[in-house]
C-alpha cells in the first residue's frame, strides 16, 4: 500500500500515513481523466450566447422597391441578412451545453489523478491547517516556507480541508494560483489545473470514505452483515405457499320470464281448447 510523510506547516516531517491502495494506488487511465474534465466544463458552460435573426432585428417589413423594372437586385426587407444591419443566419442561439457522465466514471477519474499525483510528489499531506490569525501575509508565508512561493514565482496550489476553517479561508481568499475547497468539493479540473496538492489529515479519511470503490458496489453493508454475530444475524423468511383458491359455487339457473308472444299464444291455444270442448258437448 501507498505510503507518503506527514508535514507540519513548517515543512516538517512529524510522521508517515498509510493510504488506500484503492484510491491512491490507481492506474493512469488519460482517456478517462479527460472525458472527466470534458464533462465538467461543458457542465459549466451558461449557454447564454444568442443572436438576432431576421425575426428579431427591428425594421420594417414593407418591400423597398418593386420585384422588376428598376434594373437592381429583388429584395424583399431591410431586415435581410444580405444587408447591413439584418438578421444572422445560423447564428448561435441559447442551449443548455451539459450532459451526464456515470458517477463510477468521475470517481474513478478523480483516484486515478490523486494517484498521478502521489507517484509525481506533487501531493503534501499537513497535519493541520492551524492559522491564528486571518492575514494574508502570514499564509504567503506559510506557502514560502513550503516552498511552493517566492518573489519571482508561485506555484499553483489547491488546498483541501474543512471550509468551517475560518481563518484559512480569509486569508487566502486574496492570494493568486490558490484555492481552497474540501472533499465534497472536489472536482477533476482542479487537480488538472494545479500543480500541487495540499491535503490535511481530516481531508484525507474523508476522500478515502468517499472515494471508495467497496461504497459503490455497497461491499460496506455486507461486511457488516458478516461481521455480525450468529444470534443477531436476520433471519430469513419462510416461504409461504400460495392458499389453494376455492372452488367456484355452481349457480343454477333461474327461470326466465316468458315473453308477451308466448303468452298470447298459450292464450289462443287453451280459448281454442275450450271451443272445441263446447261443440262436442253441444254435438252430443
Amino acid at each position: 500500500m501507498p505510503t507518503a510523510k506527514v508535514r507540519n506547516l513548517e515543512n516538517k516531517e512529524i510522521g508517515e500515513v498509510t493510504l488506500s491502495d484503492a484510491v491512491f494506488g490507481v492506474e493512469l487511465n488519460e482517456s478517462l481523466i479527460h472525458a472527466a474534465v470534458r464533462n465538467y466544463l461543458a457542465n459549466r458552460r451558461q449557454g447564454t450566447s444568442a443572436t438576432k435573426t431576421r425575426g428579431n432585428v427591428s425594421g420594417s417589413g414593407r418591400k423597398l422597391w418593386k420585384q422588376k423594372g428598376t434594373g437592381r437586385a429583388r429584395i424583399a426587407s431591410i431586415r435581410s441578412p444580405l444587408w447591413k444591419g439584418g438578421g444572422t443566419v445560423h447564428g448561435p442561439q441559447p442551449r443548455d451545453w451539459s450532459y451526464k457522465m456515470p458517477k463510477k466514471m468521475r470517481r474513478g477519474a478523480l483516484r486515478s489523478a490523486l494517484s498521478e499525483r502521489l507517484r509525481e510528489g506533487n501531493l503534501i499531506i499537513i497535519d493541520e491547517f492551524i492559522i491564528d490569525n486571518p492575514k494574508t501575509k502570514g499564509f504567503i508565508n506559510i506557502l514560502s516556507t513550503l516552498e511552493l512561493a517566492d518573489n519571482k514565482k508561485q506555484t499553483k496550489t489547491l488546498i483541501v480541508d474543512s471550509l468551517d476553517n475560518a481563518n484559512l479561508v480569509l486569508a487566502s481568499r486574496n492570494v493568486k494560483k490558490t484555492k481552497i475547497t474540501n472533499g465534497y468539493g472536489l472536482n477533476i479540473y482542479d487537480l488538472i489545473y494545479h500543480e500541487k496538492l495540499l491535503i490535511s489529515k481530516a481531508a484525507l479519511e474523508e476522500l478515502n470514505h468517499l472515494l471508495d470503490p467497496q461504497r459503490e458496489k455497497g461491499g460496506a453493508e455486507s461486511e457488516a452483515i458478516e461481521e455480525m454475530p450468529a444470534e443477531e444475524k436476520p433471519k430469513a423468511k419462510k416461504e409461504t405457499k400460495p392458499k389453494a383458491k376455492k372452488e367456484e359455487t355452481k349457480v343454477e339457473a333461474t327461470p326466465t320470464k316468458k315473453s308477451k308472444k308466448e303468452t298470447a299464444k298459450a292464450e289462443k291455444t287453451s280459448l281454442a281448447k275450450a271451443k272445441n270442448q263446447e261443440n262436442e258437448e253441444a254435438a252430443e
